[in-house]
């Protein structure tokens, strides 16, 4: 039997199968709102088969955005224009997710297919704010630090994005804290230099992270999981480590964390990462096994086999899929076959005759 089309429990919300969807920029929305194209892409994919389907980075503030055309849930509208959505991604049998982010010194860009550089105020554009007043890259303008005041406020508006997911019907909520933004700039020494309670030692660098979780978990339904996005390392000699990530998994885990979705990277311009297939498995392999945490892998990860072999072997709990999903909305459906386990996944109905 197909390990991957077994069922994956996390609190009370029961996955159909071990495959999801990773939350991914579309940079089509107008003022945080979604709309038709965020209908169509994320509903298609739980049309497709994936037993969780995760909306992209959705900022908490407006100057939390990567892009003007990024989602938000900083207002009641952006509710109104999720719910629908969400219902429908429920109703063909799929868990609907939503990560909630902060793109701190890496907001205000321009979307990848317009050269992703700085957006000027002039243009719409806005500034950043970081641990430090660093920039990110040459390009890119220096960020406000922020001071006590404004710390708070993050801490706030996760608080309040929390629970406008919760009422637009999200059964899966993801924190961002990965790929160099927000949270992530905190957890890295080579970008927090700060020495304060939010920086120096490993407990100050990962206050942030810490207090997000605990904020949203007091209004995030307990019945529902929590998971957190990590870059378990920076691929830079004294930067952010695997030893680090390790130890926060298991801090967020006595926070009211429930699955830890391992990535890496994005902390610094011009790294050099050593990708290939499935090359960061073994992240989700070692928190799962030294922090005592569910994880889900992500990268590269495109064949049935695979995706199998991740889940039966025991180094994930869930398959994320980025870019293969983009390419295929119905890869759970061909994995199926190609696993012998059609009869685990339903079709629907208008669709079946191109499945028998």
């Amino acid at each position: 039997m197909s390990q991957l089309f077994a069922p994956l429990e996390l609190r009370s919300v029961t996955l159909r199968n071990r495959i999801g969807v990773s939350p991914m920029c579309q940079y089509r929305a107008t003022d945080g709102l979604a709309n038709a194209w965020h209908h169509v892409h994320l509903v298609s994919r739980a049309v497709g088969g994936n037993a969780l389907v995760c909306a992209e980075a959705t900022a908490v503030l407006p100057e939390g955005r990567i892009s003007p055309g990024c989602l938000g849930l900083w207002n009641d509208q952006q509710v109104e224009a999720l719910t629908p959505i969400v219902a429908e991604i429920r109703d063909h049998g799929a868990v609907p997710a939503i990560q909630l982010a902060h793109a701190g010194r890496k907001a205000s860009t321009a979307p990848p297919w317009q050269g992703g550089g700085p957006v000027a105020p002039e243009d719409g554009g806005w500034e950043g704010v970081a641990p430090s007043p660093v920039a990110f890259d040459e390009r890119a303008p220096v960020p406000s630090e922020l001071d006590a005041a404004g710390i708070a406020r993050v801490v706030a508006a996760f608080r309040s994005a929390a629970q406008r997911a919760a009422a637009s019907g999200f059964e899966l909520l993801e924190v961002h804290a990965a790929h160099g933004y927000l949270l992530h700039s905190f957890h890295s020494p080579l970008t927090n230099p700060r020495a304060d309670g939010y920086g120096g030692d490993l407990v100050g660098r990962t206050r942030l992270t810490r207090e997000v979780v605990t904020a949203i978990r007091e209004v995030w339904p307990d019945r529902l999981p929590l998971a957190v996005r990590l870059s378990v390392t920076d691929w830079v000699p004294g930067g952010w480590s695997e030893d680090d990530a390790v130890q926060l998994a298991r801090w967020l885990v006595e926070d009211g964390g429930d699955l830890i979705d391992c990535s890496s990277g994005g902390t610094l311009p011009g790294v050099r990462v050593p990708t290939a297939p499935g090359y960061q498995v073994p992240f989700a392999a070692r928190l799962r096994r030294e922090a005592g945490v569910a994880t889900a892998a992500v990268g590269m990860i495109s064949e049935p086999d695979q995706a199998e072999g991740i889940v039966a072997r025991g180094d994930a709990d869930l398959v994320l899929l980025g870019r293969e999903s983009l390419r295929d909305p119905y890869w759970p459906r061909r994995a199926a076959v190609a696993l012998g386990a059609v009869d685990r996944l339903a079709v629907p109905d208008p669709y079946a005759r191109g499945w028998t």
